[in-house]
């Protein structure tokens, strides 16, 4: 037999009690449907690829998809759970759908060299990159759907005001965001709670963003975005209010210590930290999933590291800061990359022109598949508010949390995807 016999010959023993409805097409044209009607065409260009996948080396299957020796058509959603679904047949699970296991724990030393350097692979793309395909304000983080009908604008612009409300902002409040990016979350407090801020990010290209629309905004004045490592900020007690969102997946474990400590040197006592950022549900911190977070590290989260939640509120405790309040808006991500990735699909052209092929083929499943893991529960995201003491007592702070939520219930959104491909049936776990 050849090599793609017996390659057709495992699919269709391995598929006969359900099919998988993919559509083979090998590099001479020949083609091969595995059910009756495919909605995902898996194009092979080598032989090469045969033997990857009947030795089970799905990290280079990985490679030959960005590369394009795999070719993938049809609804990103049905790619990723067909590609799971095949992986499966397989004996294991698919490390081609290891966009679903974001940021593996391969070696990375979190030295401010290698973060800079991380960090520039990912968001020096370019701006008008990320324009394509974000909100108006570049707020690259989980959005906040209070009724669930927010376009993306909308609730991106909502989830700043729910930061804001949580810090309880005021005029003469002095602020530090860690991890700005392109400057969003400033530039709306800073226009309607009258604050001063810094914004520091390590980005050259969010950088300067950010400080042109503070110029534009006429609030370079009262808003400094400085190009710097979290932990080379100067100072003691210098804040009275400091933020962060989505930074802290790129500190690594080692460093969970060292950055809440940044964080309680810099504020003032008795003020407030609000830290926002994903967290794997597992209770020790292993990764749920699918397995295959090298793909991640690969081409997209260089160096990434994700913590447990008890892992984030005991770094946060052995710092000296009091952890007062925690929101889980897993929901909430799992729409906002839902939306993103509707947005990347529909300026597909414009993606290319700016980011490439290859990153457009990465960044398409990688979208996709991180709205699978938050709506699977593989993943979550939480805000979680803290304080520092001050004098030796506990800081005060409200006793409800009515001052958070001015809009009153935030309706259900514990399912806010349907993934489900047709010859598959219903996938909910």
């Amino acid at each position: 037999m050849t090599l793609r016999q017996v390659f057709i010959a495992r699919l269709k023993a391995m598929s006969a009690e359900r099919p998988v409805p993919i559509r083979l097409v090998f590099w001479d044209g020949e083609t091969f449907d595995l059910a009756a009607r495919p909605v995902v065409t898996l194009t092979l260009r080598s032989r090469s690829v045969l033997r990857w996948f009947l030795s089970g080396r799905f990290d280079r299957l990985g490679d030959a998809y960005v590369s394009g020796e795999i070719g993938v058509e049809g609804r990103v959603e049905d790619i990723l759970l067909t590609g799971m679904a095949l992986a499966e047949r397989f004996g294991r699970l698919s490390r081609l759908a290891g966009v679903l296991k974001p940021l593996g724990w391969l070696a990375f030393r979190h030295s401010r060299r290698n973060d800079a350097s991380a960090i520039a692979s990912h968001y020096d793309v370019s701006n008008e990159f990320y324009s394509i395909w974000l909100d108006e304000s570049m707020t690259y983080s989980c959005a906040y759907f209070p009724t669930g009908e927010e376009n993306i604008d909308e609730a991106q612009t909502r989830k700043i005001d729910h930061i804001c409300r949580k810090l309880r902002l005021s005029p003469g409040d002095h602020v530090l965001d860690i991890g700005c990016g392109w400057g969003g979350l400033l530039r709306r407090a800073a226009r309607n709670c009258g604050i001063t801020a810094v914004g520091v990010t390590n980005s050259l290209a969010q950088c300067e963003l950010a400080r042109h629309r503070m110029r534009e905004d006429g609030l370079d004045g009262r808003v400094e975005i400085r190009l710097q490592d979290y932990r080379d900020i100067p100072g003691e007690a210098v804040f009275d209010k400091i933020v962060s969102v989505g930074m802290y997946e790129h500190v690594g474990l080692a460093n969970m210590g060292t950055y809440f400590g940044t964080v309680a040197r810099l504020l003032k006592p008795g003020g407030v930290l609000l830290n926002h950022g994903i967290v794997t549900t597992d209770a020790e911190g292993r990764a749920k999933g699918p397995p295959g977070g090298e793909f991640i590290n690969r081409h997209v989260f260089p160096g990434g590291e994700l913590p447990n939640m008890p892992r984030v509120l005991r770094d946060i405790a052995a710092s000296g800061l009091e952890a007062v309040d925690m929101e889980d808006l897993r929901p909430h991500y799992a729409r906002t990359l839902l939306l993103w990735v509707q947005r990347f699909e529909a300026r597909a052209a414009d993606v290319i022109r700016t980011g490439g092929e290859q990153r457009y083929r990465v960044w398409r499943i990688y979208l996709a598949g991180m709205a699978l893991a938050f709506d699977r529960g593989w993943l979550s995201v939480a805000q979680v508010l803290a304080y520092k003491p001050s004098g030796g007592l506990p800081a005060s702070r409200p006793l409800s949390r009515d001052y958070q939520n001015p809009h009153g219930a935030v309706p259900s959104l514990s399912r806010a995807l349907e993934w489900r491909v047709q010859g598959l049936g219903n996938t909910e776990p």
